[in-house]
């Protein structure tokens, strides 16, 4: 595959907004089509964006999401202050919802979905987000891409330029990654590795911090 086409969701985010950053600048990828709520606020060569008021909305036959090669599904929220209910419906319900449309329109597509560190494979252990995310993470799996990989990474460090970056964030950002480097790695390596995915695929769908960096390379 000569270059690849790609939906990516999240991109007013932090992860999506550096996983964009990544695509937008990689030889290998010659088209994005960034979904979301809102704008990015970008204008590239590249990218296109598609504005939809509710992820759940979008129709299986939706042509919009059709002929791409990956999807990179960066879009999530906190579980701070929410409820099981409300977290499974943005978290699990959105998430499979859109897989089975972008599944729908493009049977041979590479599925990646950000996860997170400490996610629940088992579904039934006592932390909320992680049982939520671990559901999600095991949906994916059996359903029919060519490929689904969840990556779990740890702490990412943005992207020079970024403007999604909450200000709390902001002081870890240099001492974090020296400190801890095991639990490290950039966005763009987050990117990159989710590029890999597509051009050369990977041993295990499970991608924790050490094998998103191996994939990255």
């Amino acid at each position: 595959m000569d270059s690849i086409k790609i939906i990516l969701t999240g991109a007013t985010g932090m992860v999506g907004e550096g996983v964009l950053m990544e695509c937008l600048e990689n030889p290998n990828v010659s088209e994005i089509l960034s979904i979301s709520r809102k704008s990015s606020g970008k204008t590239h060569p590249k990218l296109k964006e598609y504005l939809v008021p509710d992820f759940l909305s979008i129709d299986i036959n939706d042509e919009n999401l059709k002929g791409y090669d990956a999807c990179f599904f960066c879009a999530g929220i906190s579980s701070v202050g929410m409820n099981e209910e409300d977290y499974t419906k943005i978290t699990y319900d959105t998430t499979i919802h859109f897989a089975n449309v972008v599944l729908h329109q493009n049977p041979n597509m590479i599925f990646s979905y950000v996860s997170g560190a400490s996610t629940d494979s088992t579904e039934s252990g006592k932390i909320m987000w992680a049982r939520v995310k671990g559901r999600t993470e095991n949906a994916l799996k059996k359903m029919n891409f060519k490929g689904a990989y969840n990556f779990r990474p740890g702490f990412m460090k943005p992207v020079d330029g970024q403007l999604n970056v909450k200000w709390f964030f902001k002081p870890f950002i240099w001492i974090f990654p020296i400190f801890l480097p095991s639990k490290s790695l950039t966005l763009h390596e987050v990117g990159r590795a989710m590029i890999n995915t597509v051009k050369k695929g990977y041993p295990t769908s499970t991608l924790e911090i050490r094998d998103i960096k191996n994939l990255a390379i």
